[in-house]
């Protein structure tokens, strides 16, 4: 295997099946990798929104809604009470989780589809981050 980046429409793109041999699949897969880079700053963009409204919606409580939670908190229950905070709290540490965890494997196969060294590649990827960032970064700031 090459370890230089070359300018060919012959490469093997992260599984044995896409296996590219003409210009047109090339083209192909360079869009397909383009797209998984604007999907993949689409995920940071949303990562950041969903942090920025968990860090909003769980800051410092009012005095009414630490005495509804104590009144709740304080019904006759035997079981022990858990707040709608933490709920809340582990709810957004959850999703926030699974994203992370989706935006991690598309950056491997990101990365892995430029470790081909084929140029093209290397381009559809370095275009499909500009194209994503362009896009989603104007949409955080509307929060």
């Amino acid at each position: 295997m090459e370890m230089h980046f070359i300018f060919s429409d012959k490469v093997v793109l992260l599984f044995d099946f896409w296996s590219v041999h003409s210009p047109a699949g090339m083209a192909f897969s360079v869009l397909v990798v383009l797209l998984l880079a604007v999907l993949y700053e689409s995920i940071k963009v949303g990562k950041a929104k969903l942090l920025h409204q968990a860090l909003m919606s769980l800051s410092i409580p009012t005095s009414q809604q630490l005495i509804e939670e104590m009144d709740q908190d304080s019904s006759g229950s035997d079981s022990p009470p858990v707040s709608k905070t933490r709920l809340r709290w582990f709810l957004c540490h959850f999703g926030q989780s699974l994203i992370h965890v989706v935006q991690v494997v598309i950056g491997y196969f990101i990365m892995l589809a430029v470790m081909s060294y084929n140029t093209w590649i290397f381009l559809g990827v370095v275009l499909g981050s500009a194209v994503g960032y362009y896009l989603a970064y104007p949409l955080f700031s509307m929060v």
